[in-house]
């Protein structure tokens, strides 16, 4: 306990503004609508703001307090200068470099593309004025996301540089308008920073192209078993169940899967740590890159179930379905003849809409414990016991539900047609697999020396007496 009310009381330092009375002059070099943004945040935060630009008439622009100079009077003025301005003028700091030496020159810009110089702009400004102390800062904040008070947007600003106390003068402006420094270490890292705002959604990338890949091949699979082999062989039209009905097959399957590949990597590397003996040796690539991405293949997946259950809702107002129910009872009535209920079909019927249900429940549990506002509030233990714990449990009632969905359908002849297997067989594959394997590694004899293993234990402990000594050796 004490212990988290320290990490909670260190996170409120790291948030909370500096309190002095009397704030350092700023300088921003620029007037777009960043400059403008930031001057503006730094003015209600105490810190007094003049602006260094090619025209010096005070525009209604302007934020209310600050100045406007021309870049050399401006300069003159603060030991902190922000460079709001693109790469490409940078020339304009060459004639100021005498002016500029030792001052502090935050840069914020960022490119149109990933790696688009050589070096990173930052690098490059340094280079531009050799005797300044260059920092990168605030690219990842957004003008709109300052003007709307950083309330809807990240609070995290990643902070580098070579000169240590220029980057604690940074950090201090960055938690004074109510934002969080984080340190990413020296003026290297500075091109991976500008990076980042580029990368759109890049843990994201696999389940998306995974997912879609997935859509398309049981889109044409559903498409050639349910509506193409009746029209060739039966002459019947069924060419609606695209709207409806093959979507209502695909997103159970989908979200199945999915959710299966959450856990698949974790029983991956248990098999890989068992094998070794070890957990000092890193994994495959695929597989670390695989582990990553967890957190959005649920959500994908958690996506998927949303869509079959809202499909699902529908079903009763659909006009092949209303037409089905009323010729069966028009058949009875013919017929004189009404079919006893089997209480075997409603036991099966209901067991199988009650693990859904269940399934559904613990899904949207999963989703709602993977934000960071709720993750936050909760320890390691608890996080680990509801996406594990809970994680198989929800794997299993899932795959339950697709078992006693279509079980008794396995041997039948018409399940097969062109001799494939109904989709929903094939979504119970991967699944089945993850649980059998998970079922194995918790037998007493595997699960203890994987848990001696996880804890530092190793079989074969020359290896890693083997690769201190050539660091070691290396360092030297």
């Amino acid at each position: 306990m004490s212990k988290l009310m320290n990490k909670n009381s260190s996170n409120t330092m790291a948030l909370a503004p500096n309190t002095s009375s009397k704030r350092e002059t700023v300088c921003i070099f620029g007037t777009g609508d960043f400059g403008r943004a930031l001057g503006h945040k730094m003015i209600q935060s105490g810190y007094p703001v003049v602006f260094g630009s090619r025209s010096t008439q005070t525009s209604s622009l302007i934020p209310k307090g600050a100045e406007v100079f021309s870049h050399a009077e401006a300069a003159q003025k603060a030991a902190i200068i922000i460079i709001a301005v693109q790469r490409q003028h940078y020339n304009f700091l060459i004639p100021l470099a005498e002016i500029l030496r030792g001052k502090v020159l935050v840069d914020v810009s960022n490119n149109l593309k990933i790696n688009q110089y050589p070096e990173s702009n930052a690098e490059y400004l340094a280079q531009l004025v050799p005797g300044a102390k260059v920092v990168k800062a605030f690219n990842t904040v957004s003008a709109w996301a300052l003007q709307s008070g950083t309330l809807d947007a990240s609070r995290q600003v990643f902070v580098c540089g070579d000169d240590m106390e220029a980057k604690q003068m940074v950090m201090a402006i960055v938690r004074a308008l109510g934002l969080t420094p984080v340190d990413q270490g020296s003026l290297l890292a500075a091109q991976e920073i500008e990076n980042y705002p580029l990368q759109l959604f890049p843990m994201w990338k696999f389940p998306i192209l995974l997912s879609l890949g997935l859509t398309a091949f049981f889109f044409f699979y559903c498409l050639a078993r349910d509506v193409i082999y009746p029209y060739v062989y039966e002459n019947k039209d069924f060419s609606f169940f695209i709207a409806i009905s093959i979507p209502n097959r695909i997103c159970p399957i989908l979200a199945l899967i999915l959710l299966a590949l959450v856990y698949l990597p974790g029983v991956l590397a248990a098999i890989i740590q068992l094998y070794r003996g070890t957990k000092y040796r890193r994994f495959p690539d695929w597989l670390d890159k695989w582990m990553l991405c967890r957190k959005q293949l649920g959500l994908v997946a958690l996506a998927f179930a949303s869509l079959h259950v809202l499909y699902t809702l529908i079903i009763p107002i659909r006009s092949f379905v209303r037409w089905r129910i009323s010729s069966r009872i028009v058949s009875q009535a013919l017929n004189n003849k009404t079919e006893p209920l089997n209480t075997t079909n409603a036991w099966l019927s209901d067991s199988y809409l009650a693990l859904g249900i269940l399934g559904f429940f613990l899904f949207v549990l999963l989703g709602i414990t993977s934000l960071p506002s709720v993750s936050n509030n909760v320890n390691w233990r608890e996080f680990r016991f509801v996406q594990s714990k809970l994680g198989y449990l929800t794997l299993i009632l899932c795959t339950a539900h697709t078992l006693v969905y279509g079980g008794n359908r396995f041997l039948s002849p018409s399940s097969y047609r062109w001799y494939l297997p109904n989709a929903y067989m094939l979504s119970l594959i991967v699944p089945c697999i993850v649980l059998v394997v998970k079922f194995v590694l918790i037998f007493p004899c595997l699960d203890k020396p994987l848990t001696r293993i996880r804890q530092g234990w190793e079989r074969n402990p020359q290896y890693s007496e083997q690769s201190n000594y050539i660091i070691n050796k290396s360092a030297v």
